[in-house]
């Protein structure tokens, strides 16, 4: 085999140990942080400045910038995230992601095969799932420095062959377009850089020819972001092209200043590996420092270029996208939650309907409206059973996972809820064509229960939404017992009428199916408010 055959397969091989090496540690540190992964991920970024510094934390913790960016995307796509609060997440992804680059500019690459070791160990003989994971994430980081090994291993014997890079050094945008080619390629900022600083450090590519290489390289990782708004809605199109428009004004910015950017990065460290570690990190937080203060009028400009057109009401799930599985899985969770709340939306307009279906004669428009919701309500719990599942083959940290499974068995509690809705709004409607309208005090009965049961679906939803405990006791403790009861009393009361001779017996049928879902309805929202407690109990056992 020609030797420039065997170093390209070398030099590949490195690059997929680094990559893995990079995916294991992120998937341990996704499982070590466990909730407090979820509860950032959900954090609304309500200015830029705490977006960068969201964006920096979620970053390190997944260890990539590109999947925080397809995270944001999503998000935008969502209408859970606005572009002022898009643009704050990718500043700091940018700047997360230069942690990576300092982890690796460090010599102890000849200590990857002991690291490798003792990770294996601890994940082989850990006592606890956590100690395993954290053995995983051992073992990952010393696949990352052990590519790297590989990498210089494979490019040594061209170290007197700097003929080879000559042009990279005399026309920098050759540089840039190199690093941006290659980083489209592996669809990894950190993997570019990775082996930029292990040719640099063979000395096959000066700080000259390297720095554009660093800069093109931040303009490539931009391709995540576009190809991750494909097929979405105009804002978060938006969001990918201030991703990239942001990395390529920076990237003009420093070539226009590029002596001056080589003369800084030189004075920050002797060795060439950590000043490309430096010059990376120094273009991040430099681009964010200069474009922060203007982030409303960046805003502004995206949104003359990619206008945002009509917005149209979206049915069915809304935030299930595949994609973040792929980037998070525990972003992927706190897209079923927030599709639970849409559920539970929908759920309590139909609450609304059921209501008019019994003050005023159903029209075919009102139940048409009560049958969209219904079928919306039946398909979004079918996709969050799906989302769920393919979340679940991804594996989770236990506390997530039994988050998850709380939010899957809370859909499954109000869609049934939705079917009881249904059901009166059939009895609704056989009471007017029958002419069997209740009797004055089953009328009332009726709706004193009814408002009880509404109230219970609404703490239920809003215990869950909020994490509130109080919520939660409120209807487990109260508004259980005064439904169970009410449901006793009122159907006792039923039955004392009929002895009376004060009611036609097929006006009882339906009053007593009505009293039956009413109460199934309250058993619902007990359940809804008992999953409360289980995810608020995991968040009080992490402190």
């Amino acid at each position: 085999m020609p030797v420039y055959w065997s170093t390209a397969l070398q030099v590949a091989g490195g690059v997929g140990l680094f990559l893995y090496g990079i995916k294991v540690m992120s998937e341990a540190l996704q499982f070590i942080a466990g909730e407090r992964m979820r509860h950032l991920i959900g954090t609304l970024t309500r200015t830029p400045l705490r977006g960068v510094f969201v964006g920096i934390l979620v970053t390190i913790l997944i260890q990539s910038s590109s999947g925080t960016t397809v995270m944001t995307v999503s998000f935008v796509n969502a209408a859970l995230m606005t572009l002022n609060q898009a643009i704050g997440v990718i500043m700091g992804a940018n700047i997360g992601t230069t942690v990576t680059a300092q982890i690796i500019a460090f010599k102890i690459k000849d200590f990857a095969l002991p690291f490798i070791a003792l990770g294996v160990a601890l994940a082989m003989f850990g006592k606890s799932k956590k100690q395993r994971y954290a053995g995983n994430g051992i073992v990952g980081f010393g696949l990352l420095f052990l590519g790297m090994q590989t990498m210089e291993s494979a490019t040594a014997f061209l170290s007197h062959r700097q003929d080879l890079f000559l042009a990279l050094r005399h026309h920098p945008i050759l540089g840039v377009l190199a690093g941006t080619i290659v980083t489209m390629v592996v669809q990894s900022s950190a993997a570019t850089i990775g082996l930029t600083m292990a040719m640099a450090s063979q000395g096959l590519l000066s700080l000259d020819a390297a720095l554009p290489i660093i800069l093109g390289d931040n303009i490539g990782t931009t391709i995540t972001a576009i190809l991750a708004s494909i097929g979405t809605i105009r804002p978060a199109k938006q969001a990918a092209a201030a991703h990239v428009l942001f990395n390529l004004f920076g990237v003009v910015l420093f070539m226009l200043f590029l002596p001056l950017y080589k003369n800084l990065v030189v004075h920050t460290a002797a060795d060439i590996g950590r000043q490309l570690a430096n010059a990376h990190s120094i273009f991040n937080l430099a681009n964010t420092i200069i474009f922060l203060p203007f982030t409303a009028t960046f805003a502004a400009l995206i949104q003359k270029i990619i206008p945002a057109g009509d917005i149209q009401e979206m049915q069915g799930p809304v935030y299930l996208d595949r994609r973040l599985i792929d980037a998070s899985s525990t972003a992927a969770v706190e897209a079923v939650r927030d599709e639970l709340m849409h559920m539970g939306d929908i759920v309590l307009n139909m609450a609304a309907l059921v209501r008019r279906c019994y003050r005023e004669k159903p029209s075919e428009r009102l139940q048409q409206e009560f049958q969209e919701c219904e079928s919306s309500v039946n398909a979004i719990n079918r996709a969050m059973s799906t989302y769920a599942s393919e979340i679940w083959q991804r594996g989770l940290s236990g506390e997530v996972s039994t988050v998850l499974g709380c939010y899957v068995n809370a859909a499954g509690d109000l869609e049934r809820v939705g079917d009881h809705f249904e059901n009166l709004v059939e009895l609704s409607d056989m009471r007017i064509n029958d002419r069997n309208h209740f009797s004055e005090y089953a009328e009332a009965e009726f709706w004193d229960m009814y408002d009880t049961v509404e109230v219970a679906v609404k703490s239920a939803l809003d215990s869950l939404k909020k994490e509130d405990m109080t919520q939660a006791n409120y209807v487990i403790e109260d508004l259980e017992a005064r439904i169970d009861l009410q449901e006793k009393q009122y159907r006792k009361n039923h039955v004392e009428r009929l002895n009376r001779g004060e009611c036609d017996p097929e006006k009882g049928v339906i009053f007593i199916d009505v009293l039956s879902n009413l109460e199934r309805i309250g058993d619902h929202s007990h359940n809804i408010a008992f999953f409360t407690r289980d995810i608020v109990a995991l968040s009080r056992n992490r402190v």
